[in-house]
This record gives structure tokens, C-alpha cells and sequence, in this order.
């Protein structure tokens, strides 16, 4: 069997020339074998409606063997032209012939090295995409945050809204004013308070002393 991989031949035919000629090759032997075991049976017959005939049907397989070997030994120089006139003549696709689908390569060529850069090319602008797509994905996900934190925003805005309606329904005036004298009253009852757990502390020590 030839040993080129004629890789053209296949993209053309849609199979390897050398397929095609096991295929043959092993179709031809199959038939000779099944001729060979038809001729057999039938000498076996002949052999049987002979009188005094001493030749046994081990002995006919003998020789039917044999027989068969000479004819293989001769079958496979046979195919083997054969095999090197049809890869030759005709399932060899010329060096001057180009394919349809190839017409593309002969109207834009490209060296082994301008292909080399444009293989380059491509990954850099894949690398690029998949930064891109990454960076796109971190993007959305900050713009989710930010809806969150400005869902937040606006309830707390509807909380002060409220209770700025709540102070002008109640004439406490401007939020922001009432807002700062409640933070001022908060500070100045967190000092009595503290006023009154040290006197509470001292008025406890006094008691235990006496």
C-alpha cells in the first residue's frame, strides 16, 4: 500500500485513495476465498460419485489450500500494479490542478510567515475580547451595586421627606433646624444623665460607709 497520505486527493474524493484501495483489496479476497470453497464442494461431489476414487476430503482441503496460496501470492502482484496504476492515473490529483474551494489561496496567498502573523494577530484580539468581556462583566456588576445603593438612598430620602411633613403638619418649622435643636437636646440630656449616675454612685458609696 502507498504510503503518501495524498491529503488533497481526500479533501476532493471525501475518502483516502488508499481506502478505497483496501476496500477493492479485501472485496477481490473475500471473492476468491468464496470461489475457492465453491470449487471444493463441487470436486468434493464429483470425487464422491467416483468409484474407487482414494482421495479424502482432508486431502482435497490440502490441496485446495495450496492452490489457494498460489492464487493469493499472484492475486497480490496483480493488485499491486494494479493498486500503483489506479493511485497514479486515476485517483492522483494533478500538482497544477486547484480545487474550487481552494481557489481563494491562489487570489490571496500567504507565506508560512504572514500566516504565523496573522495566527499572532488572532489570539492577541481573542485575549483582547476576553478582557474585554471580563471587564464588561465587573462593569455590570458595579452598575447592580449601584442600583442597590441608590434603591437605599431614595428610601432614606422618603424617611427624611416624611418626617419633614411630620414636623411642618406639628409647626416645628424647618427639618433641618428641628433636626439640629433635637441632636443639641440629646447631647445636653446625655449630660444629666451622666450628672445623675455619678451622683447615683456617690449617694450608694455614702450609704455603705455609714
Amino acid at each position: 500500500m502507498s504510503v503518501d497520505p495524498m491529503a488533497y486527493e481526500a479533501q476532493f474524493f471525501g475518502f483516502t485513495p488508499q481506502t478505497c484501495m483496501l476496500r477493492v483489496y479485501i472485496a477481490f479476497q473475500d471473492y476468491l476465498f468464496e470461489m475457492m470453497l465453491l470449487v471444493e464442494g463441487v470436486m468434493l461431489k464429483k470425487l464422491d460419485s467416483i468409484p474407487g476414487c482414494k482421495i479424502s476430503p482432508p486431502q482435497l482441503r490440502k490441496c485446495t489450500e495450496k492452490f489457494l496460496l498460489f492464487m493469493k501470492e499472484h492475486f497480490d502482484k496483480l493488485f499491486s500494479r494494479m493498486e500503483e496504476v489506479l493511485l497514479q492515473l486515476v485517483l492522483n490529483i494533478p500538482k497544477n490542478v486547484l480545487l474550487p474551494e481552494d481557489r481563494v489561496q491562489e487570489q490571496y496567498p500567504y507565506s508560512k510567515e504572514e500566516f504565523q502573523a496573522l495566527q499572532d494577530e488572532l489570539q492577541q484580539l481573542q485575549q483582547q475580547c476576553r478582557a474585554e468581556a471580563a471587564a464588561e462583566q465587573a462593569l455590570r456588576a458595579e452598575l447592580e451595586e449601584q442600583k442597590a445603593v441608590k434603591a437605599e438612598l431614595e428610601k432614606i430620602l422618603q424617611c427624611f421627606d416624611g418626617l419633614e411633613s411630620i414636623c411642618r403638619e406639628h409647626g416645628a418649622g424647618n427639618f433641618k433646624e428641628s433636626f439640629a435643636l433635637l441632636t443639641q437636646s440629646s447631647k445636653k440630656l446625655q449630660g444629666v444623665l451622666k450628672d445623675v449616675e455619678e451622683k447615683s454612685k456617690k449617694m450608694k458609696l455614702c450609704d455603705q460607709l455609714m
